[in-house]
């Protein structure tokens, strides 16, 4: 039996007259990568929240390892909130000592452990600099390292991406990977469904504060079947709409996501598309995350 890391028992919360989350239930297995996915205002930060026992539940519970949340229970998390917040006069091998010393290690220890973060993200020639001196990028890799300076068994990132560059969201994927593979449990949020894509074991979809869909990644890929074509095109896409083996369309820029009628044949389709528009590239795809939440809260 797969230990549960994270649960959310039915829980609901609301602010006033508007009910942030709505009998939401979640098991994030220990060791995984789980994604709670949504768009803004979805309630993903809500939930976080109630999960750090920042916000209290109205109803419902929640456990972490099978125990309700406590201090010694915050220990063995570690936790990057959406709103970022460091010192800006410290200097950044001393912001993250201290750091460490909050979650109860030696001084000693959350240095060489500082340290050693310090130069796997590459930060380790600004380590006597001050966190004002640093770029929006670096102050944000500081922050991810003084969320896991501890070596927590539970890592929960609220939008961890937000801000960040391509090649710095590329660092932080790999950490997170690393993360995992050394055991680690990971929760994160976003609102970017090809970030989730590549990263997650387990997704969440929820939408105005009700979740439609979670579960594996592949099985709910898997669900979804295989009669999908993506393409991209050059121009217009409009000249594809009326063609009548397609379902609907999922257009992300210049690429477009074509769900065909059970039974057609997507070569057959392809000739057709090609008549119509300019085809930069073709291919027989499972549908993305994007294609799937659309066409989830649609059908909701």
């Amino acid at each position: 039996m797969i230990e549960k890391a994270i649960e959310i028992k039915s829980v609901t919360k609301r602010f006033g007259e508007l009910t942030a989350v709505s009998n939401l239930s979640l098991s994030v297995p220990s060791g995984s990568i789980y994604g709670i996915l949504g768009p803004n205002g979805a309630g993903k930060t809500t939930t976080i929240r109630m999960i750090m026992n920042i916000f209290a539940p109205d109803e419902g519970e929640i456990e972490i390892f099978g125990e309700k949340m406590g201090e010694e229970t915050k220990n063995i998390i570690g936790y990057l909130p959406e709103e970022r917040g460091l010192y800006p006069k410290m200097q950044t091998l001393e912001l993250l000592v201290y750091f460490g010393e909050l979650k109860g290690m030696e001084k000693k220890e959350a240095e060489r452990r500082g340290i050693e973060l310090l130069r796997r993200i590459g930060l380790y020639d600004w380590k006597n600099r001050k966190i004002e001196e640093l770029s929006k990028g670096m102050q944000q890799k500081v922050q991810f390292i003084a969320t896991i300076i501890h070596d927590p068994k539970i890592v929960i990132l609220d939008e961890p991406f937000s801000g960040l560059d391509p090649l710095n969201t590329e660092v932080l994927k790999e950490l997170m990977m690393e993360l995992k593979k050394e055991g680690k449990t990971i929760l994160f949020s976003t609102h970017l469904m090809e970030h989730a894509e590549k990263l997650c074991d387990y997704v969440a979809l929820i939408n105005k504060g009700k979740k439609v869909l979670d579960g594996s990644l592949s099985e709910i890929k898997r669900d979804f079947g295989r009669n999908i074509i993506s393409i991209e095109i050059e121009g217009d896409g409009s000249p594809l709409y009326q063609i009548p083996s397609i379902i609907d369309r999922y257009e992300f820029g210049n690429r477009i996501e074509l769900e065909m009628k059970e039974g057609e044949d997507p070569y057959e389709l392809l000739k057709e598309i090609m008549e119509r528009v300019k085809v930069k590239k073709f291919e027989i795809s499972e549908a993305s995350l994007n294609h799937i939440f659309i066409k989830v809260v649609k059908g909701s």
